[in-house]
């Protein structure tokens, strides 16, 4: 493949950038929100960056990616980057997503926040940023632990930036888990460099296969794979290592849980996608039981996450519970340990960083009109003056529920389609079925309070800014635009999967 000098670059780019970008921000001046507008700027260059990058990708003859050696040290010794067309579909998404979500909540991280935490908010979204797009690039192990540590320092610190009681106990909480998690995932990486030598991630398959075939190593291997998957998972809040996940979101500020839902799982799920996918190999996974356990806990989290969503009275924690549910979706396209499989958990990834943003965006609109109160019964009537949110909860709602024409849809289809060609079809249907029938159950009612007239004499209409309805249409837009043509996407993310081990 003849690549041009930004598409090759683009990659380090676009991690170089934000990382610059997180290191300046502290020296610009608070007046008129510039660290935010620089943050949304250096963001919204990586956008088109990242959609040029597909672009040139997926017009290229040969469907095949790059590696790109970081400092130019060749491997394996070196630092590398691996750019195809489904990582770079991915920084595309992640990077629209996180540009909506800041923009979105200007109105709340104005009101909620001084300008100096703002400030101190924009670097550690910049940081963010730069972690998602290494965990996305990365070809080396031990570099996507690097920016696992990172993330989950500015993680749990967009959570305790307002400086609560409350967000500081959901702040310690997360940081607690979170570390456990890392701890976990940094004796997998020992034992793997110490049964292959290796960091890239090439090498560490061959050296994996070759080790294999000995059959004198399969404990060793069960051993790192479980310990990488089980920390990697309790980053991702995989059911049930959850539990820090609904404080975390109910109680920060609605950019951070926006940020911390639709983006900051992924980057940790996508990285279990390419341990399995890139390190280990189907087969290896296959022959280690490593799917049927991720299956399993997917098929959990689906199911426990909607059950306690429907306990929730607290607008955010029932958003967060359902990003529980639909992380699980994700690991049963994971568990079902095929390309079409890893395909579909990709498009729910794509669906969901979408989606829930636009959920707690809209939640937090709506919020706004009853005095800044989260409770279901406080949001009453909230529809009539915030059309704008209320039009995005609901399109939200049918998304999450799985109507047709909806983005949600298209995922649960896709994962419908790619689980008749496994033996374990009948619960993944049961599961997506179960699943769908409880999140109508705890949304309906959601999105019918809301346009409840008569029940709350405490709104007051306030006017947002038009950031706010600006990100939220393009938000609905893209919902439909993916529930109504996802079959290109689709087709797209599945060339992007057949190269991606």
């Amino acid at each position: 493949m003849n690549l041009d000098f930004i598409a090759y670059n683009t990659p380090f780019i676009s991690i170089f950038l934000m990382m610059a970008a997180a290191i300046i921000t502290p020296i610009i001046p608070q007046e008129k929100r510039l660290p935010e507008k620089f943050s949304c700027l250096c963001i919204f260059i990586n956008i088109i960056l990242s959609g040029y990058l597909v672009y040139f990708l997926a017009t290229a003859p040969e469907n095949i990616g790059f590696n790109y050696p970081v400092g130019h040290f060749p491997a394996p010794w070196g630092n590398e980057l691996r750019a195809g067309l489904l990582e770079a579909v991915l920084a595309l998404i992640f990077c629209v997503a996180m540009f909506l979500s800041v923009t979105g909540n200007f109105y709340d991280t104005v009101n909620e926040i001084s300008a100096r935490r703002r400030q101190i908010l924009s670097v550690l979204i910049n940081l963010l940023t730069a972690a998602l797009l290494a965990l996305t690039y990365t070809n080396d192990i031990f570099t996507a632990y690097v920016f696992i540590e990172i993330n989950t320092i500015a993680a749990c610190a967009i959570v305790a930036v307002k400086e609560t009681g409350g967000t500081i106990r959901a702040a310690l909480r997360y940081m607690v888990m979170s570390l456990v998690g890392s701890g976990i995932i940094l004796l997998s990486i020992c034992l793997l460099y110490g049964l292959t030598g290796h960091l890239l991630m090439q090498y560490m398959r061959l050296k994996i296969s070759e080790l294999v075939k000995t059959g004198m190593y399969d404990l060793p291997l069960l051993v790192s794979v479980a310990f990488m998957t089980s920390g990697l998972a309790v980053k991702s809040a995989l059911y049930p290592f959850c539990f820090w996940l609904p404080d975390a979101h109910g109680n920060s500020i609605n950019v951070s849980s926006a940020i911390l839902s639709g983006l900051v799982l992924k980057g940790h799920i996508f990285l279990i996608i390419k341990v399995f996918f890139r390190v280990f190999g189907l087969d290896v996974i296959s022959a280690l039981r490593m799917d049927i356990v991720i299956f399993i806990l997917g098929c959990a989290a689906i199911i426990m996450g909607s059950v306690h969503a429907l306990k929730q009275s607290n607008i955010k924690r029932l958003i967060a519970w359902s990003s529980v549910a639909q992380v699980g979706y994700i690991f049963l396209g994971l568990g079902l340990n095929s390309e079409i499989g890893i395909a579909a958990a990709c498009l729910h990834i794509v669906v969901h960083s979408l989606i829930k943003p636009m959920l707690f965006t809209s939640a937090g609109g709506l919020s706004n009109m009853a005095g800044h109160n989260k409770n279901l019964h406080d949001l009453a009537g909230t529809f009539y003056l915030n059309k704008s949110a209320g039009t995005a909860f609901i399109v939200g709602a049918c998304s999450m529920i799985g109507i047709p024409a909806f983005a949600g849809f298209a995922s649960k289809f896709a994962l419908t389609a790619a689980s008749f060609e496994s033996n374990l079809m009948i619960f993944a249907v049961a599961a997506l079925g179960a699943s769908s029938l409880l999140n109508a159950l705890y949304y309906i009612p959601a999105v019918l309070v809301i346009f409840a007239r008569g029940k709350n004499n405490n709104l007051e209409k306030i006017k947002l800014p038009l950031s706010f309805h600006v990100s939220i249409w393009i938000f609905i837009a893209l919902n439909f635009l993916i529930g109504l043509a996802f079959i290109p996407l689709l087709n797209l993310i599945t060339k992007g999967v057949s190269v991606f081990g």
